[in-house]
């Protein structure tokens, strides 16, 4: 008798249709999956064009076989020169445009949505100041003779500017972090303060030569990044994803304000102490690899708000895909636009950005991004 009714019971379980919410459910993690392997495509379809195209011209089946000669172990026969532009020099161009470019713009993201200030941006909090002040003090100054490069002088520098910012703005808010007016003020304060230490540090100690290469450098390069900063620029990449994410529910409430956020249970101080310290090492680390690239952080926020609306759950990853096309793109444009020449990539950004900005802002309702 048991058995019967335990196997009448388990019949009518497999005959009953699924309920709405698991079907609806199901959909959503369907579309997210698709979503996601279309994003991951396009990204690797802009990571192989970046390889191919230059000067040099590369065919895309060369590339191919190239990395998986590197990768998996296949013996295809590649011209040494073309092997060693692909894996050497234009992959990890690629790679980090890619990470620089997401990184970035999450960075935007995170700090217009908690400051509540459309023209936040990474290089709002001085962090931009203070690695070109490092950067110089190890190039120019010459600090510690040689045995610290200029990525870690730059990154060093980043994070002290942060950190002065930081304090400046815990002192005039009497309390936290958590006056976002505070926060601009002190970035500024910060900013003009390391600019002003830079073209001191040049002025007095750089020769022609040096002023001209620290420049090129301040308006963003990728002609020295190699393997050890692609990893590196990864890896602070997707955990600033993976924090930015988690914390996409609060993101949300704080578009209404701190005191709203917190009327709905949020921990406004937390919440907003680790999305800024992860905005701020994202844009240390990127700044310093890569110099001062502007806009990026600034115009892509607002185009993927444009596209997806301000959920953060869609903004954030949207976001960060854009930023990774348009810093390839910047990069390919910056190899090619003139012959023989390679453009600081922060140009390029500009050249883009600013026009991108100008028409976003006009068409926003209200004139306002």
């Amino acid at each position: 008798m048991a058995r019967t009714r335990v196997r009448t019971v388990l019949m009518q379980t497999v005959a009953r249709p699924p309920a709405p919410a698991l079907l609806h459910a199901a959909g959503l993690w369907l579309r997210g999956g698709l979503l996601t392997l279309a994003a991951l495509g396009l990204l690797l379809v802009a990571v192989v064009l970046g390889i191919a195209i230059g000067e040099t011209e590369i065919s895309v089946r060369t590339v191919f076989e190239v990395l998986a000669n590197q990768l998996a172990g296949a013996r295809y026969a590649v011209d040494p020169i073309n092997q060693g532009i692909v894996w050497n020099y234009r992959l990890t161009r690629a790679l980090v445009a890619a990470c620089c470019g997401a990184g970035l713009a999450i960075s935007g993201v995170i700090l217009q949505s908690l400051l509540r200030n459309a023209l936040a941006e990474p290089y709002l909090l001085g962090i931009s100041a203070g690695a070109s002040t490092g950067a110089v003090l190890v190039t120019v100054a010459g600090l510690g003779a040689g045995a610290i490069s200029m990525t870690t002088g730059a990154f060093v520098g980043a994070v002290c500017a942060f950190a002065l910012v930081a304090l400046l703005a815990h002192a005039a808010g009497r309390g936290g972090l958590h006056n976002s007016g505070q926060i601009v003020l002190a970035g500024i304060a910060g900013s003009q303060l390391f600019n002003a230490l830079t073209s001191l540090i040049i002025t007095k100690s750089g020769s022609a030569e040096q002023a001209r290469g620290i420049m090129f450098w301040l308006l963003g390069s990728l002609s020295g990044v190699r393997w050890p900063d692609t990893l590196g620029a990864a890896t602070v990449a997707v955990a600033g994803t993976v924090v930015c994410l988690l914390h996409a529910r609060s993101l949300d409430a704080f578009t209404f304000g701190s005191e709203s956020a917190a009327a709905l249970g949020v921990p406004v101080r937390r919440v907003q102490l680790t999305l800024l310290l992860a905005a701020a090492l994202m844009t240390a680390v990127m700044v310093s690899i890569v110099g001062a690239i502007g806009f990026v952080g600034l115009v892509i926020p607002h185009a993927a708000r444009l596209l997806v609306g301000v959920r953060h759950r869609r903004l954030i990853p949207v976001s960060a895909l854009m930023g990774a096309l348009f810093l390839i793109a910047a990069d390919v444009v910056s190899r090619t636009l003139i012959p023989g020449q390679v453009l600081p990539i922060g140009v390029i950004t500009a050249l883009v950005g600013a026009p991108v900005f100008a028409l976003i802002l006009l068409k926003a309702p209200g004139g306002r991004p």
